[in-house]
């Protein structure tokens, strides 16, 4: 074979993985209110990879030796940022005992900065690429979760077919079709094939209130870096990082979760399939709900990112070819 016909080997899916602030760089009287809260003052702190918030995420221990897992974030450099931790603490606080989720232990807020305490779990991220095996032991447990959550408590969850944002396609095509030069951009960035059928996507869409309704209280954004594999039969895995929960379909997460799984390992469709296919996903939902969540990736992906993730983008679009590339090959895509 000529070398310039060798086949190129595909590019590493990106991480979800942004910048995270060490624990001994947040404010110096943060660091003391907690600590003094929690009984002693950190001695070790060691940050955790995966994730896109701009603040700490760190296990810790304390100089008497006990050990939690502590997230902090502050107004700077996105201030978005403290209020998704709020909404964290306030649903990680009632969460039913019996669900496998890290213990919330303390709260603070002091100089516009939130400090969240929980359990430190002994347990891993899923490997990536993902393995059948881990695939299939998080599928197992997202049955179990959507089991022990439906009905869903009652937290004062959103709906997920309320969700009145999910109108990606539709704005897209009104301001393409309008000539305004930002849509016109975005579509000509958008994946092969996909700008043609815009028309098409933004109609299916319109659909998503229908196909993702349901009475399960859903985590909605399941991914590797908020998973954690530990050795306990009880919690073989535990679920992390709850702000963005609300109620839908039981199957929901695994859809969201699969354009993450698939954009490293797309070997593994058949197994994500046939899961949803045994939990009685109705098809056209499936590519309605794909088609919903493509338009969320692609066109966020396609804006600057916000102050402090600069590693968001990419990932967003990697998902969202994924997203496509999964509702063409298995759910009679649009």
């Amino acid at each position: 074979m000529h070398p310039e016909s060798q086949p190129v080997a595909p590019s590493p899916a990106p991480a979800a993985t942004g910048v995270r602030l060490p624990w001994g760089e947040v404010p110096a009287g943060v660091r003391a209110c907690a600590e003094g809260r929690w009984g002693g003052a950190v001695v070790a702190a060691v940050s955790q990879a995966g994730g896109f918030s701009p603040g700490v995420a760190a296990r810790v221990r304390l100089a008497g030796g006990r050990r939690l897992f502590v997230k902090a974030v502050g107004p700077e450099p996105n201030p978005r940022s403290p209020a998704f931790h709020r909404r964290e603490a306030a649903i990680a606080a009632v969460l039913p005992t019996s669900v496998p989720v890290p213990r919330l232990l303390d709260r603070v807020e002091t100089e516009g900065w939130v400090v969240l305490a929980y359990e430190e779990i002994a347990g891993r991220q899923p490997r990536e690429p993902w393995a059948a095996r881990a695939l299939a032991r998080v599928l197992d447990a997202t049955e179990a979760l959507a089991a022990r959550l439906t009905p869903a408590p009652p937290i004062g969850a959103p709906s997920l077919a309320e969700d009145d944002s999910f109108r990606h396609w539709r704005l897209l095509l009104g301001g393409y079709e309008a000539g305004e030069a930002e849509a016109a951009d975005t579509v000509a960035g958008l994946p092969a094939g996909a700008g043609e059928r815009l028309a098409d996507l933004a109609e299916r869409e319109a659909g998503w209130p229908e196909a993702v309704a349901g009475t399960t209280l859903l985590h909605c954004d399941l991914r590797a870096d908020n998973l954690l594999l530990t050795p306990d039969p009880e919690r073989p895995v535990v679920f992390v990082d709850w702000p963005h929960a609300a109620t839908g379909a039981a199957w929901v997460d695994v859809v969201g979760m699969g354009p993450s799984v698939l954009m490293g390992a797309p070997g593994l469709r058949p197994l994500l399939d046939a899961h949803l296919t045994a939990r009685g996903a109705d098809p056209a939902a499936v590519a309605t709900a794909l088609v919903g969540l493509a338009g969320l990736f692609l066109t966020s992906a396609a804006r600057p990112a916000p102050p402090g993730l600069p590693t968001l983008r990419p990932f967003q679009r990697a998902q969202g070819e994924a997203a496509l590339a999964w509702l063409r090959a298995s759910w009679g895509g649009v």
